[in-house]
């Protein structure tokens, strides 16, 4: 974030972090609060170190931190959007299709967890499988590594198919809220249920042939968009790169505020004015595994024939 960017988020967010002088003591500036909180986002400086680089009270950073988090989501929320058109989903399959070699994408999905300190009386809620305790970020991500839906505060002990299943984008998929284009699709990991529009990899197996084992190749090549989309803002951001101090609700208002600026900074200065998902209600399961294994069986065939490139072979031996 060059100085011009920041002026840019320091206008938008001003208003909402800056509070009036009193009788007893002048109130902290927006700016200086910006700051501090970008220092916060972009370092892995606990709030002992950045109380005497600004001369600001840790006791005071932890209570307005939470304030900047909602005051940057707020202004930048309109980057990370849900597509509502057709054309906007048909965009993303475009850029699947010129760049990553997979038709009919609609974007990649994972799940992320952001390792915290284990909150008082939470027992193994927050537990992962990895021994850490964490908060999980499910998102879904285009092309160009930006995030279009994020789902952010499941327990870490919870595994991704489990969130997706509860999560809004799914019940928006088969409700038909989204106008997702017809036989258009995600691609998701081993962790998520096989749906018609969510294709997973051929189970791992000793003997796999040419064609599943091409499959594959493709499929992961499209698939570690939404994991180099976590690798880039984790770099930005090296807050993620050790476990987060913060109350599990705080930390909550920390990644979604680091989704918002991971977008607005790679879209630069384009607007969107496209709200995201809301809450829908919850619908009776559908089963579309015979139509999934169909849709798999009919991309591995693409992709050893008309949709063969030249150098796939070469990536399975």
């Amino acid at each position: 974030m060059n100085e011009e960017m920041f002026d840019t988020l320091l206008n938008k967010v001003s208003k909402k972090i800056q509070k009036e002088d009193t009788v007893m003591r002048n109130a902290l500036s927006a700016n200086l609060k910006l700051q501090v909180t970008c220092r916060f986002l972009a370092t892995r400086d606990s709030l002992a170190s950045l109380q005497y680089l600004y001369r600001v009270p840790k006791c005071s950073i932890s209570k307005f931190l939470p304030d900047v988090f909602d005051a940057i989501y707020e202004a930048l929320q309109d980057y990370i959007t849900v597509p509502q058109k057709e054309s906007e989903w048909q965009d993303i399959i475009n850029e699947f299709e010129l760049k990553w070699n997979f038709p009919s994408c609609i974007g990649a999905i994972d799940g992320k967890h952001v390792v915290i300190q284990c909150p008082s009386n939470t027992g193994s809620q927050y537990y992962n499988y990895k021994g850490t305790f964490s908060i999980v970020l499910l998102a879904l991500v285009d092309g160009n590594y930006n995030f279009t839906c994020i789902d952010i505060g499941s327990y870490g002990s919870q595994s991704d198919g489990g969130i997706f299943a509860k999560s809004n984008l799914m019940k928006a998929i088969e409700t038909k809220q989204l106008k997702i284009p017809e036989n258009s699709m995600i691609v998701g990991d081993d962790a998520f249920p096989l749906k018609s529009y969510l294709m997973k990899p051929y189970p791992r197996r000793f003997q796999q042939t040419d064609r599943e084992k091409i499959y594959n190749y493709r499929h992961c090549r499209a698939r570690r968009i939404v994991e180099n989309a976590f690798g880039i803002m984790a770099s930005r951001f090296r807050v993620f790169r050790k476990p987060i101090l913060l109350a599990p609700q705080t930390t909550m208002k920390l990644i979604k505020a680091s989704c918002a600026l991971h977008n607005w900074i790679r879209k630069s200065n384009s607007t969107s004015s496209i709200s995201g998902i809301v809450p829908l209600r919850a619908t009776q399961e559908r089963h579309f595994i015979h139509e999934a294994r169909q849709k798999t069986e009919e991309l591995a065939d693409y992709f050893i024939g008309e949709g063969a490139v030249n150098w796939q072979h070469k990536m399975i031996h």
